[in-house]
C-alpha cells in the first residue's frame, strides 16, 4: 500500500512541480551575541574578523519575506514524505572540509553522511550528493576541490580514490586506484593543471594531472625538511604548496618544483603553538590559516608563519569549536571553517588590516 501511495506522490509530484515551488533564500543562522568581532573591541585592538553564522542544513534555508508555503507544497510534502520523518532535516554530521565554486555554492564534505552538501544560495536550496561513481556510494569523503571545467574533485579516504562530479554532481570519473593510500585533502593548481593530493597514509603527496596520471611524489615519511608523518590538509598560496603535516605538529610549504621552503609550528600549549593541525587554507592578502584540533582554534599567521591572532575556542557557543577539521576561503575573504563535532560550518569575514 504504501509503495502505492509513493507512486501516486511521485505523479502528483510532477503536476504540482509548478505551482508548489516556494522562493527559498539562503541566511547564515544569527550571530553569536554581542559584537562578533574578533580581537573584541574590549582589547582596544583594530577588529580583523566578524564572525557572520554558521551552515547546518536544511534550517539555512527558508521562505523569502512574505512568502509562505503554498497548499499544494504542504500536500506534496504529507504525500511525499510518508518514508520521511518531519522531525528529521537534513543537516551536517561530521562536516570534514569544503570550498566555495565560482557560481557561489558552498560546498563540503561529511565523513558520517558519506556525503558532499551543496549549500545553494543562489537557487535557494541545499543538495545532498551521495555517488561517487555509478552504482557506487561515498564511504569517507574528506578533501574536495575544483577541478578542471567545472568539475568538482572528491578525495575519498575509505575508497582510496579521487572522483570527478560534473557540477550538477553526477559522476564523471576517477582516478588513483591503486596509487593511493588513504587519500585526504586534494587541491589543483590551475595555472599548472596539476592536482595535490595528501596520501596520508603513505606519507606523502602524490601529483597527479589532469588526465589523472601520476607524474610526481613529494615527501616521505620522517620529520626532516620536506617529510612528511600523516599529512592530512592541502592549500595554495601564490603558487607554494601548504601541508598540514600533522603528526609533525606543523606546517610545510612546497615550492613549485616540490622543495620545501617554508615550515612553521611547534607542540606546545602557548596560543600559536600546533598539536594536531588539520584544516590549512589562505586569503589573498596574505593571511595563512591553520585549523589545531586538538586545542579547538583557528590560527591566523602571516605568510611566513608568524603569529597574527587566534579565533574559537572550546565549546558548543556560535563562533566557537568542538574537534574543527578544515578551513576554507571564499573570493570574498570569508573564511569558513568545519567544526566537526558540533556539526555545522563557521563562518567569519576577515575585514582587512595588517
Amino acid at each position: 500500500m504504501r509503495r502505492v501511495l509513493r507512486t501516486c506522490a511521485l505523479a502528483l509530484a510532477a503536476l504540482l512541480a509548478g505551482c508548489a515551488s516556494e522562493p527559498m533564500v539562503m541566511r547564515l543562522d544569527a550571530p553569536a551575541a554581542g559584537s562578533g568581532l574578533y580581537p573584541s573591541p574590549q582589547t582596544q585592538e583594530v577588529p580583523r574578523y566578524r564572525y557572520l553564522g554558521q551552515l547546518t542544513g536544511e534550517g539555512n534555508f527558508r521562505p523569502r519575506d512574505g512568502a509562505s508555503r503554498s497548499p499544494g507544497r504542504r500536500l506534496l510534502a504529507l504525500i511525499a514524505g510518508l518514508d520521511e520523518r518531519p522531525d528529521q532535516p537534513v543537516v551536517l554530521q561530521r562536516p570534514q572540509t569544503g570550498m566555495v565554486d565560482a557560481t557561489g555554492r558552498v560546498l563540503v564534505t561529511d565523513v558520517s553522511r558519506n556525503a558532499v552538501f551543496v549549500f545553494d544560495e543562489a537557487a535557494g536550496k541545499l543538495d545532498v550528493w551521495e555517488r561517487a561513481a555509478l552504482g557506487l556510494r561515498f564511504e569517507a569523503p574528506i578533501g574536495i576541490a575544483a577541478g578542471a571545467a567545472g568539475e568538482i574533485l572528491v578525495a575519498d579516504a575509505e575508497l582510496a580514490r579521487v572522483f570527478r562530479l560534473a557540477p550538477d554532481g553526477n559522476p564523471r570519473g576517477e582516478f588513483g586506484a591503486g596509487q593511493l593510500v588513504r587519500p585526504t585533502g586534494v587541491v589543483r593548481d590551475a595555472a599548472r593543471g596539476r592536482i595535490f593530493v595528501a596520501d596520508t597514509h603513505a606519507h606523502d603527496i602524490k601529483v597527479f594531472d589532469d588526465a589523472g596520471r601520476l607524474v610526481s611524489t613529494w615527501g616521505k615519511r620522517g620529520d626532516g625538511p620536506g617529510e612528511l608523518n600523516f599529512p592530512t590538509h592541502l592549500a595554495l598560496s601564490d603558487g607554494m604548496l601548504l601541508v598540514s603535516d600533522s603528526m609533525n605538529a606543523r606546517v610545510q610549504g612546497f615550492d613549485r618544483t616540490g622543495q620545501p621552503v617554508l615550515a612553521f609550528g611547534r607542540r606546545g600549549v602557548y596560543v600559536g603553538n600546533l598539536v594536531r593541525p588539520k584544516g590549512v587554507a589562505a586569503d589573498d592578502e596574505g593571511n595563512l590559516y591553520v585549523v589545531e584540533s586538538m586545542h579547538d582554534t583557528l590560527i591566523v599567521y602571516d605568510r611566513e608563519g608568524r603569529l597574527l591572532m587566534s579565533l574559537g575556542g572550546s565549546d558548543g557557543e556560535a563562533g566557537r569549536f568542538y574537534l574543527p577539521s578544515g578551513v576554507w576561503v571564499d573570493s570574498r575573504n570569508r573564511v569558513f571553517v568545519a567544526d566537526m563535532f558540533n556539526g555545522r560550518i563557521a563562518v567569519f569575514q576577515f575585514l582587512g588590516g595588517n
